[in-house]
């Protein structure tokens, strides 16, 4: 269909008003050259992911149209939620998908950056791949202080924005705009609702702390469920799998006498780390893409 693709996966500080999820997807749906793929929300974080794909142009048309509703229904000052936030639009990351490479996307979050500051004077912070400084390639290092303090934070000439004026848009914050390699958001629940132990095992998990590489771990309780999550970003599932993460998180909890409940993906999640969970629960050592018969069956009908 599209010789280039893109995979663009925004993170808006919105979980609760269903109305305004359904107006940020809507405005996605408009744009003709993308494809809304899914669209994740979660009260307790108060937070929702928007998964497209589509040409750079379109890409690039769809985070502006994403701006232009979500900011307009977003207001930080009276924001609460588990997961920390430093915008209104929190965070839009790039992905190579087909037909484009690390670089076109590093060149196209800086072409959005710019177009964010222009048209809807946000202050945007590149990371990732894209980032200016080696401190502004850690998400978690941008977003620190949050949108209360980042008031403070962005008069350090240190943490001036790549694009706009060192000043904070008064309702939507900053933005960190970057590309990056796949990111598989994962979950798990424990049985208890003492967020200690999640934060405790969330900090033995992650990479900064001595854990597994290419894990970003935070501990939060779900208090409408009355349980506690790590909640992760697993930045390279091929280096770092899921049944790796899963069975570390297991031996933690069961220092403090808990155990897993279940676990979750939000959004989107790749055919190969799937593959992964199949070959190691089942002891695979030999799974082929060309075992499965959906596969062979698409294979053929190509044919």
């Amino acid at each position: 269909m599209w010789e280039k693709i893109v995979e663009c996966v925004p993170n808006v500080s919105e979980g609760r008003n269903q109305e305004t999820i359904h107006a940020i997807a809507a405005a996605l749906r408009r744009v003709p050259e993308i494809r809304v793929l899914d669209v994740e929300f979660d009260p307790d974080h108060n937070r929702s992911v928007f998964t497209f794909a589509g040409t750079p142009e379109g890409v690039k048309e769809a985070v502006f149209a994403l701006f232009q509703e979500a900011l307009p229904r977003i207001d930080l000052r009276s924001h609460k939620g588990e997961h920390p936030r430093m915008g209104a639009v929190d965070v839009v990351p790039f992905v190579p998908v087909r037909g484009v490479t690390m670089e076109d996307c590093i060149a196209l979050s800086r072409e959005v950056g710019q177009g964010i500051w222009e048209r809807f004077r946000v202050p945007v912070y590149l990371y990732a791949n894209s980032a200016t400084k080696p401190e502004r390639e850690d998400l978690a290092a941008i977003r620190k202080g949050e949108f209360e303090g980042f008031f403070e934070k962005i008069k350090d000439p240190a943490w001036a924005p790549d694009f706009g004026e060192p000043k904070v848009h008064p309702t939507a914050g900053v933005v960190a705009v970057g590309a990056r390699e796949f990111l598989i958001a994962y979950n798990v629940y424990l049985n208890t609702n003492d967020v200690r132990i999640a934060k405790a095992i969330a900090k033995a998990i992650r990479g900064s702390s001595g854990g597994l590489r290419y894990v970003k771990a935070l501990g939060f309780e779900i208090k409408e469920r009355g349980l506690v999550q790590v909640s992760m970003n697993l930045t390279n599932y091929k280096k770092t799998p899921i049944p790796r993460v899963l069975e570390l998180i297991r031996r933690e909890a069961a220092r403090y006498g808990v155990s897993v409940v279940e676990s979750e993906i939000v959004g989107l999640v790749p055919q190969g780390a799937l593959d992964q969970v199949v070959e190691y629960y089942l002891q695979l050592p030999r799974l082929e893409p060309r075992m499965v018969f959906e596969r062979r069956l698409q294979e053929a009908l190509k044919e």
